[in-house]
């Protein structure tokens, strides 16, 4: 599969095109770009899979979302939970060639944390008072409470580490970035390419892929392309190489054995049915609860998506820690549509007189679709929903004003989150919640027990007695995971690519063409 030539790269210029590739890259298309280079000033996925090819983080997470070691080595967590010391390896470079040590693992926490333009996920990283140099290759960092989630999120690309030689750029986050990872920024073309060259001293520490040092191709060159036909021509043209496809092709290239495609299951993502609580009829479990005994899950899943997605059971995705199929089977709904009708009529509604509610969610990824299969099976058992799609952040906004509204009819919502730790779920349902709706004095003191339970075990249990209430009071019900797919087309002739938990797309061992 040959690369570029004059004419052709002449012909780009003088359009205003993305130059050809050239042998040895490997081409990624996918819809939209990226926010920024900085970690700190955006929260996108698609932010965050550049992010992690250009920056490495502390820890790593293995393929069962297990955090292990990674930058550091190693880490000890003190008996009251509130410091964790990491010892880091010795010999890392960044990409500038500086050595990689405990003050760059300073001058990022500090920036994340005390600067006055901090993180914006600050608060993900816990109440930390301190971050302390202990030597060359230790850090320190002190906690005003202990915080179950702060270990995990060493491993997450919000916290990936930069390098101090970031401090002298003026345009770090636009048009530097200098990190420790296997892809080191070339250039950045705002809405139409982004060019990663090779890091050649990258050693693996903790990515969970088949390739120990740099990668194999020369270049990574990701490119900004919002039309999904335009990807497909370029994927069977051999133009590129990965691409992000549109769902309704995923079944022809399936059955096409010069592409492989790979769909991101692991990625912490979770779709459920949440309520507007303070007003009738959600006010009352039971009609959260006949909503849920009322929809065949399993089947709307096949209807709209067919294997592309599968059944979640638990208020946290599977991979997440603390998810337990089994567990949240015992406390959820199942389909029972005349249990569903039974609940109904004990509030008053009937043949004669429906529930009538509003079921929204957000544009994308047939989620429209799944709204009107549910909509069929709920107007079988006497609930008339009406359906309202609108932007992620109008849904937002919406699922509040609902939960803060007297009046109204019924109003209910297909919503998603992503997050790879159980902390997802305070930031849902402890009060007044991300969206001011379901909560209890119980709930609430199990929520605080999960932040300050660091014993794995034991916080598994408070993770269980979470799910316990949220499933038996039907304020979530679980779905399916992903949320949002997230799929790869890869061309056959260009083998090694994986994805790794949580969506990581990993092209470290894929052979260039």
């Amino acid at each position: 599969m040959l690369r570029g030539s004059k004419p052709l790269v002449a012909a780009a210029l003088a359009l205003g095109f993305a130059l050809p590739a050239s042998a040895g890259d490997i081409v990624w298309a996918r819809d939209g770009d990226i926010d920024s280079l900085d970690p700190h000033r955006a929260t996108s996925t698609l932010s965050r899979q550049v992010w992690y090819q250009i920056y490495d983080s502390l820890l790593e997470f293995d393929d069962s979302g297990t955090p292990v070691p990674n930058l550091a080595k190693s880490w000890t967590v003190s008996e009251d939970g509130t410091e964790v010391v990491f010892s880091l390896h010795e010999g890392i470079l960044c990409h500038d060639g500086s050595a990689f040590d405990a003050d760059d693992v300073l001058w990022t926490a500090n920036r994340a944390l005390f600067s006055d333009n901090p993180s914006l996920t600050k608060a993900s990283w816990g109440e930390v008072t301190a971050v302390d140099k202990v030597d060359a290759l230790t850090v320190s960092f002190k906690l005003a409470k202990p915080f179950g989630a702060f270990v995990p999120f060493m491993a997450d690309q919000f916290t990936a580490m930069l390098c101090d030689s970031n401090a002298g750029a003026d345009d770090f986050g636009t048009g530097s970035a200098i990190g420790t990872g296997p892809w080191q920024l070339a250039s950045w073309t705002k809405g139409s390419e982004l060019v990663l060259g090779r890091n050649d001293g990258y050693v693996n520490h903790g990515r969970p892929v088949d390739n120990p040092g740099a990668a194999m191709a020369e270049r990574l060159v990701i490119r900004t392309m919002p039309e999904a036909q335009t990807r497909m021509a370029g994927l069977r043209t051999g133009e590129l190489d990965v691409i992000v496809p549109p769902i309704q092709e995923v079944k022809a290239l399936q059955e096409d054995a010069s592409v492989e495609v790979h769909v991101a299951s692991g990625t912490g993502q979770n779709m459920f049915l949440q309520f507007a609580v303070n007003r009738p009829p959600f006010d009352d479990a039971r009609a959260r609860r006949a909503v849920s005994h009322a929809i065949n899950k399993d089947i709307a899943i096949k209807i709209v998506y067919g294997d592309l997605v599968e059944r979640q059971y638990c208020p946290l995705s599977r991979g997440v820690f603390g998810n337990d199929p089994e567990f949240c089977q015992q406390h959820d709904q199942d389909y029972d549509p005349e249990k569903a009708k039974a609940l109904l009529a004990e509030l008053g509604y009937g043949p004669d007189r429906p529930m009538e509610v509003i079921l929204a969610t957000w544009t994308g990824d047939s989620r429209e679709r799944m709204l009107q299969v549910i909509q069929n099976m709920l107007g079988k058992v006497g609930i008339k929903a009406s359906i309202e799609v609108m932007d992620i952040g109008t849904l937002n906004a919406r699922d509040t004003q609902e939960n803060n509204k007297a009046e109204g009819p019924g109003y209910m919502d297909l919503m998603g989150w992503t997050w790879f730790d159980p902390d997802l779920l305070y930031l849902l349902w402890h009060s007044p919640g991300a969206y001011e709706g379901f909560h209890t004095p119980e709930l609430d003191a199990l929520l605080e027990a999960s932040r300050t339970t660091v014993d794995p075990a034991q916080r598994a249990e408070v993770v269980k007695a979470i799910f316990k209430v949220l499933l038996e009071e039907a304020a979530q019900v679980p779905i399916y995971t992903p949320g949002w797919l997230w799929l790869y087309a890869v061309s056959a002739e260009n083998p090694g690519f994986k994805i790794g938990p949580f969506n990581r797309a990993q092209f470290t061992a894929m052979a260039a063409p």
